[in-house]
């Protein structure tokens, strides 16, 4: 256990290491955060619009920054010729695990990130069930994470790895982008945790299902 561990933590170490050094992904992600969110309030022009809105508003702001900076989790192994060295050095779910860490914990970053700019920039936006709220960004980051991470190592193997990323992604994330979008506004409104009991339960369930499909496959992927 303690030698799975270790290579999970080297392959995390990499990416935040590289990340850090190059900051392509964080550059590139806040900088349309910041762009999007104020385009919106500009386009608002301090009118207060409905949860429904700020909810799918919101959405459009985590799916496209992850589609802008979270797809070269994998391009930049092939780009950079590392790829070889990491599959000499660590097994196929090393690689996997180490990979949907490192792009869960930037994904809610991020995520988070987007949320605080949003409330600051757009008025009228109250969070009534911060719990909601928050375990929603947290399980969605984590659903964004398990499809993403699968999708990039799908592209990084194709030529127009740039085109083909939103459009393999966007039907796997469909499904957590609906229940995202309706719980987030439950959230907004300030409904019961109770009442989105299901609805987190389909997330998680989403997350799961995607992460041990990634698992299953992962293997046939990195070593094609």
């Amino acid at each position: 256990m303690r030698y799975f561990l270790s290579k999970i933590y080297a392959v995390l170490y990499k990416e935040i290491y590289s990340e850090l050094r190059s900051r392509y992904a964080f550059s590139s992600m806040i900088l349309f955060v910041v762009i999007t969110i104020s385009t919106i309030s500009f386009t608002m022009a301090g009118d207060t619009i409905s949860n429904e809105l700020a909810s799918a508003l919101l959405w459009i702001v985590i799916f496209f920054g992850a589609m802008t900076g979270l797809s070269r989790t994998f391009v930049a192994e092939e780009e950079r010729g590392t790829s070889l060295l990491l599959k000499l050095s660590s097994k196929p779910i090393h690689v996997y695990i180490g990979k949907l860490l490192y792009t869960f914990i930037f994904g809610l970053l991020l995520n988070s990130l987007a949320v605080l700019l949003f409330q600051v920039f757009i008025s009228g936006i109250i969070v009534k069930n911060q719990l909601l709220f928050w375990t929603m960004i947290l399980i969605s980051s984590l659903g964004i994470s398990a499809c993403i991470t699968a999708i990039a190592a799908i592209i990084s193997k194709a030529h127009s790895k740039g085109s083909l990323f939103p459009v393999l992604s966007f039907p796997l994330l469909l499904p957590l982008t609906l229940l995202g979008c309706e719980t987030i506004s439950m959230a907004l409104y300030g409904a019961r945790f109770e009442d989105a009991f299901s609805n987190i339960i389909v997330l998680i369930s989403y997350s799961i299902v995607m992460i041990t499909v990634s698992i299953m496959v992962f293997e046939f992927i990195w070593n094609d």
